[in-house]
């Protein structure tokens, strides 16, 4: 019986310890600019991406959100980059996107117009696009888009901040189709 509590505190203990070097290694990476577009930074949020670091503003007080989750990336860019203040400052990545909207409408809760997968607007560099597929969703902005497929930039992703998606084509109507399915794209009006 001794042997077994010996054997499993050993165990207990190193667990311990490689959680706290874990710990350690990932609160090194937290913080640090990955890449950029438009001169608006994605900052790494570690191997345990689901951690909060904070709330994050900008210097004159507007909410950008938790640091270093994709909506604080999207919110940043469109408040640095694009001049651009979401009267709606809360929620996850899925509520960016009003599935009661119809195609090209407003998105009052987001000041920018909204168009669902499979619009006859094709997705443009800067656009949101909006993932609703998981618990919370995923948010990314646009960076280019060509005629069978759309670059995205993206915040709180292992291992990736860039990612092309393949686009479809189909009687005049576009859909983003994999590896993931967006819900649709938000544009800034000009």
């Amino acid at each position: 019986m001794k042997r077994h509590s010996r054997n499993a505190l050993v165990l207990c203990a190193l667990a311990a310890s490689a959680f706290a070097v874990l710990l350690l290694w990932n609160n090194s990476r937290v913080g640090r600019v990955l890449d950029s577009y438009r001169g608006v930074p994605v900052y790494d949020n570690g191997l345990l991406y689901f951690r909060s670091y904070g709330k994050h503003y900008s210097q004159n007080g507007y909410y950008y959100g938790q640091k270093w989750q994709c909506v604080e990336f999207i919110k940043r860019f469109f408040y640095d980059a694009k001049g651009h203040k979401m009267p709606d400052v809360m929620g996850h990545a899925k509520s960016f996107f009003d599935d009661t909207l119809s195609d090209g409408a407003l998105n009052p809760r987001r000041g920018l117009i909204q168009y669902r997968n499979g619009s006859a607007e094709k997705p443009r560099p800067d656009d949101l696009l909006v993932f609703t597929d998981t618990k919370y969703g995923h948010v990314g902005i646009v960076t280019d888009t060509g005629d069978a497929s759309v670059a995205i930039i993206q915040q709180n992703i292992l291992f990736h901040t860039r990612q092309r998606l393949s686009l479809v084509v189909s009687n005049g109507h576009y859909f983003v189709t994999t590896p993931r399915r967006p819900a649709g794209w938000l544009r800034k009006q000009h």
